[in-house]
């Protein structure tokens, strides 16, 4: 009787957990964003004469080393929506259309993110400094700033460095409009990042130093 009962307290108690275990609420999905804007086609291929350029992984900023994605409700202060992220940190997805970006502009013999077996001439490097959705006003706008330098790696000196910003207003007030916003953002900052070094590229031997503000 003794070890009936027993069992019967050790049944009770495990239904009841199991009872516990199917009642918890099940975790809300993480909705996942890209950045991968379209870019019109440019140039087969580039000049021969041009200069082959290499362009390391794009760096990420304060804030930005995560997939998070990051929103402000007033200026200077840094928040991440909880349900909503991008797929891969941001700064990660720019690489491969900064390449694309600049390959376009059909003003390089080759754009690549390794030198694998070339020498190359030039060397861009990206920071993304800010990519966020501000929602100070209404529509809510989506800013990203990117920090540029261009260096001549046969001479070791820098040709040029610049800072340039573009800001897009979101379609609607939550994560899936300033991922939209972001898209468009990104594409018209990477396309005046590759004009802007095309232009530069033009001269490289000869060209001197600048540094420009956006």
């Amino acid at each position: 009787m003794r070890a009936t009962s027993t069992m019967l307290r050790l049944g009770a108690t495990a239904a009841l957990l199991l009872g516990a275990c199917l009642s918890l609420p099940r975790p809300e999905p993480v909705e996942l964003f890209t950045i991968d804007p379209p870019f019109e086609a440019g140039p087969v291929s580039g000049p021969v004469s041009g200069p082959v350029l290499l362009v390391p992984s794009p760096r990420a900023g304060p804030g930005l080393e995560g997939p998070r994605i990051a929103y402000l409700l007033r200026p200077n202060q840094l928040q991440y929506f909880s349900r909503s992220q991008w797929v891969e940190p941001p700064a990660r997805m720019l690489g491969p259309l900064a390449i694309r970006a600049l390959e376009r502009t059909g003003r390089f013999q080759a754009v690549t993110a390794a030198a694998h077996g070339t020498r190359p001439d030039l060397r861009l490097d990206v920071e993304l400094a800010r990519l966020q959705q501000e929602f100070t006003g209404l529509p809510s706008r989506v800013r990203c700033t990117l920090r540029l330098q261009l260096t001549d790696l046969a001479g070791h000196r820098v040709i040029g460095t610049r800072e340039l910003e573009a800001v897009e207003p979101a379609p609607s007030e939550d994560a899936a409009g300033g991922a939209a916003a972001a898209n468009l953002a990104v594409k018209r900052a990477l396309a005046e990042a590759a004009e802007w070094c095309a232009g530069l590229s033009d001269g490289w031997r000869t060209a001197p130093v600048t540094s420009s503000g956006r």
